[in-house]
Formats: C-alpha cells, structure tokens, sequence
C-alpha cells in the first residue's frame, strides 16, 4: 500500500485543495481580476494616449506661442520705427519752425535799427540845422569889423554849444 504513504497522502489532499480553489478561483475570481486587469491596462493606454495628446497639443502651443511673439516683436520694432520716424518729424518741424521765427525775429530787428538810424539821422540833422541857425544869427546880430575876430567868435560859438 504505496498509495496510503503519508506523502502521498498529503500530496493528494494538497492536490484536491489546490484544485478546488482553483476552480473557486475560477469559477468566482479569475473572471473579476481579469476584468480589472484589463481595465487597469486600459486606463493605462488611455493615459498614454491622453499624455500623448497633451504633449502634441503642447508642442503645437508652444509653436503658436513662438509664432505670436515673433509677431509681436516685429510689431514692436515697426512701432519703434514709426516712433522715431514720428519723433524726428517733429524736431525737424520744430527746428524748422524755430528758424523761420528766428529769421522774422531778425529781419523785424533789422527793420527796426534801419528805422531808428534813419530817426537819429534826421534828429541830427535837424539839431546840426538849428545849430547852424543859432550860429548864423549870433554871427548877424554882432557885426564885427575883422575877418579875424568873426572866426573866432565862430570858435567860440562852437566850442560852447553841446550836442544833445
């Protein structure tokens, strides 16, 4: 009676143990762990997936990004240009502005120091004529005799009078 041996006798029970859990596992378990294995490695790819999208639609932001602000900087620089183009019109008109005043300003000063050289001119003349008058009557109302003393009196006349 090899088969009654107590190895054998535990190798059987542990076989028929091992085989209806097997078939409980089986009939009750293996069907729910595959199922929630399948699900889990489902939720995997679905996350690979999902991660890929994101990652492509991150690239194609990142391109869009690069592409607005290569806009914006060129944006910027054609806004600077008109700036300094806008700006250097100004001080040109200004600078422009400034020489024309500048030249009336001058031209009016010019015509006003020709106006009063002419007035001063005329004001001299008109004293240099009364002055001549005033000599002329002093010489008429003395009669002098000499030549010589007529000359000095003329002299003296005009070493008193002072010019105003």
């Amino acid at each position: 009676m090899e088969l009654l041996t107590p190895g054998f006798g535990l190798f059987f029970w542990t076989l028929i143990a091992f085989l209806t859990v097997f078939f409980l596992l089986k009939k009750f378990a293996w069907k729910p762990i595959l199922e929630a294995l399948n699900e889990r490695e489902k939720n995997i790819a679905d996350s690979i997936s999902s991660a890929e999208k994101v990652r492509e639609e991150m690239r194609q932001l990142k391109s869009e990004h690069e592409v607005l602000l290569n806009q914006a900087r060129e944006e910027r620089t054609l806004i600077l240009k008109e700036a300094k183009e806008i700006k250097d019109k100004i001080i040109n008109e200004a600078k422009d502005a400034a020489k024309d005043e500048a030249g009336k300003i001058m031209m009016e000063t010019r015509q006003q120091i020709e106006f009063q050289k002419s007035a001063a001119i005329v004001d001299v003349k008109n004293q240099i004529g009364m002055l001549v008058i005033e000599v002329a009557e002093k010489v008429l109302r003395k009669e002098l005799s000499a030549k010589q003393e007529q000359q000095d009196f003329i002299k003296k006349l005009a070493s008193e009078i002072k010019l105003n």
